[in-house]
């Protein structure tokens, strides 16, 4: 199976340890999403922009530790999105990203927010 990740958990960020047992695919773009920092990480909404990702080929226990860590609390849930690599599980945020600032770069690793960028 394979992932999305575009925030703390791409190459060199915070949580890259949790992608170690991975197999990094390459770089991808999604269309159609939002990215928003939520703190000390990212949350991805439906939206107008692009998002620029990383798409991993995981196994199963893997999976099962990153829903644990995304997914408690309903802060995140996943959704299958299409990429170059085959159909691969993104999270998006589920909850208001109202007073939130948006990374208008869609890239988490060059982030500008909408409010810095004024």
């Amino acid at each position: 199976m394979r992932i999305i990740v575009y925030g703390t958990l791409r190459r060199k960020q915070g949580n890259s340890h949790w992608m170690t047992n991975g197999q990094w695919l390459g770089d991808h773009v999604i269309d159609g999403y939002e990215l928003y920092s939520l703190g000390h990480y990212p949350g991805v909404i439906v939206g107008e922009g692009q998002v620029y990702c990383e798409v991993y080929r995981i196994d199963a226990t893997t999976l099962g530790e990153l829903d644990a860590l995304r997914s408690k609390g309903g802060e995140y849930k996943r959704q299958l999105v299409q990429t170059p690599y085959g159909s691969a599980w993104l999270y998006v945020y589920q909850r208001s990203v109202a007073g939130r600032s948006r990374i208008v770069s869609g890239d988490w690793l060059s982030r500008e927010s909408a409010d810095e960028a004024e």
